[in-house]
């Protein structure tokens, strides 16, 4: 009699047991709650975040991801370094690097624009037609990495670039069509497409960086110390669902531009797809036709880490390597990161 009580109460015990693991089996398979935090308000520069989005991709690799627009007066890296948003899209090179060289805890972890986003426009029937004829004229620039890239084009042809009226851009181009400034900073998909509506393609001039031996590599993915080191999982999955998201809105333009008027319905759909290729032209170029879609490219993130301490954005020497972390991407097989 002894005995059979006690193997119904090691029944009871197991049964309970069984119960009490339910919730935490059940929990373990629930997605995993994250934030993206933009660099902007929504618009086609981030189609494939909300393509993935609304597909269900994220959930598929067990995110429970919420999409949150950046602004004029959020900065990326404080928000992912405080842990108010798990993963951030961040200016660029430049802005990681500076984040880090004041001891934020972030790392890269994915690298958007291969190529310099930036273009300086003049008018073609202006006295501009060399970078030399920079001098003595009033030229404007975001002073949040667009200026480094000014100042490392008019170094590398010798130009003294106190020679140059460099003035901190406004956010509209209305100045330049105005004709009350001589150059103008464009993003390729962005304020370019409003400059040739308003002056006409064919009366521009374009001065690129990559011309005049600069690349500075933009819209870097970042994430903090802590996720990296303890999530790697989670960054991996959070990558390879982002990844597919911004192939299959490739495949399907108008439906990404779609998803994207939804989150913002005032947009205008022309500039928006036109945003979306141009996007994806910067995302594809130069080793990412075959290392895939946000690759770091080492010597491009070294070189940019020697231009900005030599025009001190940042007082001393970093471990590249560890700021801009390439295992997540490389955890993908390289067929799936391909665009």
């Amino acid at each position: 009699m002894n005995i059979r009580k006690m193997l119904v109460t090691l029944a009871w015990g197991a049964a309970l047991a069984v119960v009490a693991l339910a919730p935490a089996a059940r929990a373990a398979d629930e997605p995993v709650k994250a934030s993206l935090r933009l660099k902007w308000l929504p618009q086609a520069q981030f189609a494939g975040f909300y393509y993935a989005l609304a597909k269900g991709y994220y959930k598929q690799e067990g995110i429970d991801l919420t999409i949150n627009p950046g602004g004029p007066n959020l900065l990326t890296e404080n928000l992912v370094a405080s842990g108010a948003d798990t993963f951030g899209l961040s200016g660029g090179t430049d802005s990681v690097m500076a984040a880090i060289d004041k001891g934020m805890p972030i790392v890269s972890i994915g690298v958007a624009h291969q190529i310099t986003p930036f273009v300086f426009v003049a008018r073609r029937d202006s006295k501009i037609k060399t970078l030399k004829d920079f001098e003595g004229k009033k030229v404007t620039a975001w002073f949040t990495g667009a200026n480094y890239v000014l100042f490392g084009m008019l170094a590398n042809q010798g130009i003294d670039r106190a020679k140059v009226d460099i003035q901190p851009q406004q956010v509209s181009v209305t100045p330049f069509v105005n004709g009350d400034v001589d150059v103008v900073t464009a993003t390729w998909y962005n304020e370019l497409y409003t400059i040739r509506q308003r002056v006409g393609e064919d009366n521009l001039r374009l001065f690129k960086a990559e011309d005049y031996g600069i690349t500075f590599p933009r819209d870097t993915l970042i994430v903090s110390t802590r996720t990296a080191q303890e999530k790697p999982e989670l960054v991996t999955a959070f990558l390879k669902a982002s990844i597919r998201g911004w192939r299959d809105a490739m495949l399907h333009p108008k439906e990404a531009v779609d998803i994207v008027m939804k989150a913002s319905p005032t947009l205008d759909r022309a500039h928006q797809e036109f945003m979306l290729t141009e996007a994806y032209r910067l995302m594809t170029a130069g080793n990412a036709k075959t290392e895939g879609l946000f690759w770091i490219d080492p010597a491009a993130m070294k070189a940019a880490e020697q231009f900005l301490l030599a025009n001190k954005v940042i007082a001393k020497p970093m471990d590249v390597e560890k700021a801009f972390d390439a295992r997540f991407l490389q955890a993908i097989p390289v067929a799936e990161r391909l665009p």
